[in-house]
């Protein structure tokens, strides 16, 4: 009997090799993770029904992008990332890469956006071969009217630091934000049909709940 590995599957193991790092840093970005969860309302997250901020924003070549014209060719399926270094969000990524040939064979547009500059987003294009737009919500203003964005605690600056990503240089600022890792589809009228928000950056929706999600439009 042949075993599907799932996204879920994927990132455990990326988790727990994280686990095998040194003592005194894990306790610090567990310490600051719990936080989040313990602290972040899924409610403060845009909600089904709700409509869709317009937006318009650069993509890995600089080249602007709007809602307008994404919604124009169908529903819309968007994914928040962190960024280009988080080993999470890389398999996320990958992950919806797969299933994107199901995805646009329902008439649905995916796009994945995070806080990183151009070109740091081309970096990812480039070593992922993503095959969707990878657009650059630079100072989070998108995921700020989303609700989901995650101001991190000073003390994850030395993990930064250790692990030799500039969020700075990255992202274009020193804000510290994240987004909290979300998916939303919106239809076609940009009214939010399902929003995941999850403040867990360990665990991603899989990409067959959010076909799911486009099959039940």
């Amino acid at each position: 009997m042949t075993t599907t590995t799932t996204l879920a599957d994927k990132l455990t193991e990326v988790a727990q090799r994280l686990e095998s790092r040194p003592k005194e840093l894990i306790d610090v970005i567990f310490t600051a993770k719990t936080n989040i969860e313990q602290t972040f309302d899924p409610k403060q997250a845009i909600q089904p029904g709700a409509k869709l901020p317009e937006f318009s924003l650069p993509d890995a070549t600089g080249r602007q992008v709007s809602s307008s014209e994404l919604l124009s060719k169908g529903p819309l399926l968007i994914t928040f990332y962190r960024g280009q270094w988080c080993p999470f969000c890389n398999l996320a990524l990958r992950a919806f890469q797969l299933r994107l040939p199901e995805i646009e064979a329902m008439g649905a547009n995916f796009v994945a956006v995070s806080p990183e500059l151009p070109d740091s987003s081309l970096s990812s294009i480039e070593k992922d071969e993503l095959k969707f737009p990878v657009l650059s919500d630079i100072g989070l203003k998108l995921a700020r009217e989303l609700g989901i964005v995650w101001k991190q605690p000073e003390t994850l600056r030395v993990i930064f630091d250790t692990f030799g990503t500039d969020l700075k240089a990255r992202n274009g600022d020193d804000s510290f934000e994240l987004p909290i890792p979300t998916t939303i589809l919106v239809d076609q009228s940009a009214i939010v049909r399902n929003v995941h928000a999850n403040p867990d950056y360990f665990k991603r929706l899989e990409p067959q709940v959010a076909l799911d999600w486009i099959k039940a439009l």
